[in-house]
C-alpha cells in the first residue's frame, strides 16, 4: 500500500517541501517500507508524465516519530547547494517540543556531547573525551507551562541523531510521549514538531521561509496553551 502524499508546504522547478506526518520514514534505505521520498517521486512522475527515475535529493531527514517541515531538492545542483546550507548550519530550524515538568529557566542554551550505541539505537550524553562523541547544542524558549507540562521553542545549532530528545531528557525533561527516553506518557507519536524551516533559495538566493501546521494529535494540548499568544489558532 502506497503512502499517501503529505500536505505540500512549497513546491517549484528546483525544490519541494512537504508537511511530514509522524510515523512515516522520511526516506528509504533497503527496505519495502513505503517512505515520504517515495511519495514525492510518485507525485512527480505523475505530475509531470515523467518517463523513467525521478531525481529527489535528500538533504535532511526528520526522525520517523517527528512531524513537520521535510525539505527535498528537485535537481542536483539544488540538492548540493541545499546539502552545504545544513552542513554549514545556515539554515534556520525551529521545532516544537511539549516536555515534562518545567524548565529551571524561562529560556537557555544546552550543550552536549553524545554517542549513540549501535546495539540498542539509543543516543546517550557522554564525556567529550569518549571516542566517537559529538558535540550538540541547542537554545530553546519556554512559551507556556500548564498541568505539568511545558511547550518549548527550539532551535538546533547542530543536527545529531536524536539530538532534542536526549539532551531534553537528560535535563530531567523527556518530550510528552517519548518512551524510548523516558516519558512516563502514552502519546501517538511523541510531541515534537520541526514548525518552520528557513533556508536560502539555491538558484534565486534569497530567503525562504516555511511552517508546517500542527498535526491533528497535537489538539490535545490546544486548552493547556491556547492562551500563548504563540499557540496557533487554526491548527
Amino acid at each position: 500500500m502506497s503512502l499517501p502524499l503529505p500536505e505540500i508546504l512549497y513546491e517549484d522547478n528546483h525544490c519541494l517541501a512537504v508537511a511530514k506526518p509522524a510515523g512515516c520514514l522520511s526516506t528509504h534505505y533497503a527496505g519495502k517500507e513505503e517512505t515520504v521520498d517515495r511519495a514525492v517521486k510518485k507525485y512527480l512522475k505523475e505530475k509531470y508524465e515523467k518517463p523513467g527515475n525521478v531525481f529527489l535529493g535528500i538533504v535532511h531527514r526528520l526522525d520517523r516519530v517527528v512531524s513537520g517541515v521535510l525539505l527535498f531538492a528537485r535537481t542536483s545542483k539544488a540538492a548540493a547547494r541545499l546539502a552545504e546550507q545544513f552542513r554549514q548550519g545556515t539554515v534556520e530550524k525551529v521545532y516544537w517540543a511539549v516536555v515534562e515538568g518545567r524548565m529551571g529557566k524561562s529560556s537557555g542554551e544546552l550543550r552536549d556531547w553524545l554517542k549513540k550505541n549501535e546495539s540498542t539505537g539509543r543516543v546517550m550524553v557522554v564525556d567529550p573525551e569518549v571516542a566517537g562523541a559529538r558535540e550538540a547544542s541547542l537554545r530553546y524558549e519556554q512559551q507556556a507551562y500548564a498541568d505539568g507540562l511545558t511547550w518549548l521553542e527550539i532551535r538546533p545549532r547542530t543536527g545529531r541523531t536524536h539530538q532534542l530528545r536526549v539532551q531534553l531528557a537528560h535535563q530531567g525533561h523527556p518530550i510528552f510521549g517519548d518512551r524510548k527516553y523516558g516519558s512516563s506518557h502514552p502519546f501517538d507519536h511523541i510531541a515534537l514538531h520541526a514548525r518552520s524551516l528557513t533556508f536560502v533559495h539555491p538558484v534565486r538566493g534569497e530567503p525562504v521561509s516555511l511552517t508546517a501546521p500542527l498535526p491533528v494529535s497535537w489538539r490535545r494540548f490546544a486548552s493547556l496553551f491556547q492562551e500563548s499568544p504563540k499557540w496557533p489558532r487554526d491548527r
